[in-house]
């Protein structure tokens, strides 16, 4: 049974009426299959599909990333690796079974895989936590990411999470400082990293396993620090105005693309990555392929460089920098008016620290 959002009520119809004319055990007993009829109304499905796949709003495009039916890391991972062997637990609390982890073989050469796993019904993604991660979720990548850098196999992270998980006892095990050290960990890679964001990509949760040296995107995911839902919430107190919160905070892959922010954009089948699967596998495969490719040359410090280089030119046509060519320059931008009133107050500052050890020292030379 196919699911559908609330702005694909004519997509649906169109499709009930095809499948309806598909079957020869009709109302009316048997009869033949009207195939003309079909094929016009698929060309009104695929014209249909384009019209609205084609102008989504920031809150249409952030249903579409969160589709029951979009695939998922398991289907990534199972389909586009081979000799697959998970490698589980953190060394210190337990496992976290919403992300997986494990070593494989991508064009017959190894590499590392780590996959925020959602899940696919009800049961699993109980078992998965819907893809929110805990602290020994991310201790466990950072342990398995220090292993691949031993062995200098490249890293494939797929990324599809609402967020790490803000339960009382994720916070109690120190999850902000898993955060923290997995950022770090990624940062400090000598090995080539590759991130997908395959759905959503959700604050602190996304972010600390995509760190990497190319943050790509499938076409119709998001990345944010927050959900729309959470930041209508915060600034209006009213979570029913995601669509302007999904429209100030940018976070569509095309709007992302163009602030530097993403590498990459992979084309989506028409109306989702869950249309046509095996098309999306191509187009993931074909990406993360090229991106290997261009890594084979580069040395370690090369790599590393690359990584730092990326994150450091995030906003410097923003006014971060007055050369954006030197990533040694870390300065702000100087504003003449303000640093003459900050030199008044520094002066200003100096007389009354005088002032005031000049009166300290008369008081103790009269007593």
């Amino acid at each position: 049974m196919k699911n559908y959002l609330t702005f694909e009520a004519e997509i649906k119809n169109l499709e009930d009426e095809i499948e309806k004319l598909k079957d020869p055990y009709n109302e009316d007993g048997l009869a033949e299959v009207n195939t003309k009829k079909i094929v016009e109304i698929q060309n009104e499905l695929d014209v249909k599909l384009k019209e609205i796949y084609s102008n989504l709003d920031p809150w249409q495009t952030t249903q579409v990333a969160r589709h029951e039916d979009r695939p998922k890391s398991k289907f990534f991972i199972d389909n586009l690796f081979e000799e697959f062997v998970s490698l589980s637990g953190d060394r210190h609390y337990g496992e976290d079974k919403s992300v997986i982890t494990g070593l494989a073989k991508f064009n017959g050469k190894s590499v590392f895989v780590i996959g925020q796993e959602k899940g696919e019904n009800l049961e699993t993604r109980i078992e998965r936590n819907f893809g929110m991660m805990r602290p020994e979720g991310y201790r466990k990548t950072i342990r398995l990411m220090n292993l691949a850098n031993k062995f200098n196999l490249p890293i494939i992270s797929f990324i599809d999470t609402p967020g790490a998980y803000p339960g009382v006892g994720a916070e109690e095990r120190g999850q902000a400082e898993a955060i923290a050290k997995s950022i770090e960990c990624c940062m400090k890679l000598e090995v080539p990293t590759i991130s997908i964001i395959i759905g959503e990509g959700g604050s602190g949760g996304a972010i600390a396993l995509a760190s990497s040296n190319k943050v790509i995107m499938l076409e119709n995911a998001i990345y944010s620090v927050i959900s729309p839902e959470g930041c209508a919430t915060i600034l209006w107190r009213d979570p029913k105005k995601m669509l302007d919160a999904a429209k100030a905070m940018k976070l569509s892959s095309k709007e992302l693309f163009e602030l530097n922010i993403i590498d990459e954009i992979i084309k989506e089948p028409l109306g989702g990555a869950h249309r046509d699967k095996d098309l999306i596998l191509k187009n993931v495969k074909e990406s993360i392929s090229t991106n290997l490719n261009k890594f084979q040359i580069m040395t370690k410090e090369e790599i590393l460089e690359d990584r730092k280089n990326k994150f450091l030119k995030i906003g410097r046509n923003r006014g971060f920098i007055s050369n954006k060519e030197d990533l040694g320059d870390l300065t702000m931008k100087t504003n003449p008016v303000k640093n003459f009133i900050d030199r008044i107050l520094e002066i200003k500052n100096i007389k009354i620290i005088s002032i005031t050890l000049a009166l300290v020292l008369a008081l103790i030379f009269l007593f």
